[in-house]
């Protein structure tokens, strides 16, 4: 939900996303939203006992300590949150919010996550100008070498692929390259880890992803799920991808 939300408009929201997952089957897929830090005990509460989880955002490198402003993974499962993620490309490199995460900060999240048995997702992706120079898969194999070493339980790690030209921009990746790159995202885990966990890795896309397109990108051999931003701020457009995909 990136930084939007009041507790009614999050009660509102979720309400709506509960009660429409009940006449859903879901099978082996898992649903989950991602509010604000300060509203993830709001939104987690609701959703108990229901088909709908609870992701937090960002995660903490450091663990708990004097570290003002952070959220440690220790603290994420302490509150019972089972999910977050790690860099996001609005955390990797923005202007309007001075964040400029490198892989070696992104790693050491993902550490610090699989310690405190929290399940991680990391978000990979290229910039328009590493696109247009033929980067995408040099920048997404150094990101991907930085945080593949440190994952110690491959259950409870997974990636999604945001080109961050496709990300709020209303652009979308094509099925046909958006599926390359999560080809090559297995191709690389295959050699760098092995064939078995490569096969069983989620690799989700996260590209302004809407209802409209969502049937034709999860019909993709490698596309295995999905990073939701703007869709997933309204229950009925949320839901529609979710139905896409069962």
């Amino acid at each position: 939900w990136k930084c939007n939300g009041t507790l009614d408009e999050n009660a509102k929201r979720t309400d709506g996303m509960i009660e429409g997952l009940k006449a859903v089957e879901l099978k082996n897929l898992e649903v989950f939203v991602a509010p604000t830090m300060m509203h993830l005990g709001q939104v987690a509460a609701k959703a108990k006992g229901s088909k709908l989880g609870v992701c937090a955002q960002n995660v903490s490198a450091n663990p708990c300590g004097a570290f003002t402003g952070e959220v440690s993974a220790t603290q994420l499962r302490d509150a019972g949150i089972p999910w977050a993620i790690a860099g996001h490309s609005e955390r990797r490199q923005s202007e309007k919010m001075q964040t400029f995460e490198s892989n070696k900060i992104v790693a050491l999240k993902v550490a610090a996550s699989i310690d405190a048995s929290l399940s991680v997702c990391v978000c990979v992706g290229e910039t328009e100008a590493e696109r247009k120079e033929n980067k995408t898969t040099t920048v997404i194999e150094e990101q991907l070498a930085a945080v593949l070493p440190v994952v110690e339980d491959w259950s409870k790690f997974a990636v999604a692929y945001e080109p961050l030209w496709a990300i709020g921009t209303g652009n979308t990746a094509t099925k046909e390259q958006a599926q390359e790159v999560h080809a090559h995202i297995r191709k690389y885990v295959a050699g760098a880890v092995g064939e078995e966990v490569a096969a069983g890795l989620r690799i989700c896309y996260g590209g302004s992803v809407k209802p409209k397109n969502s049937g034709e990108l999860i019909a993709m051999k490698d596309i295995d799920g999905f990073l939701v931003g703007g869709a997933s701020l309204k229950a009925d457009s949320y839901l529609a991808i979710v139905k896409s995909m069962v």
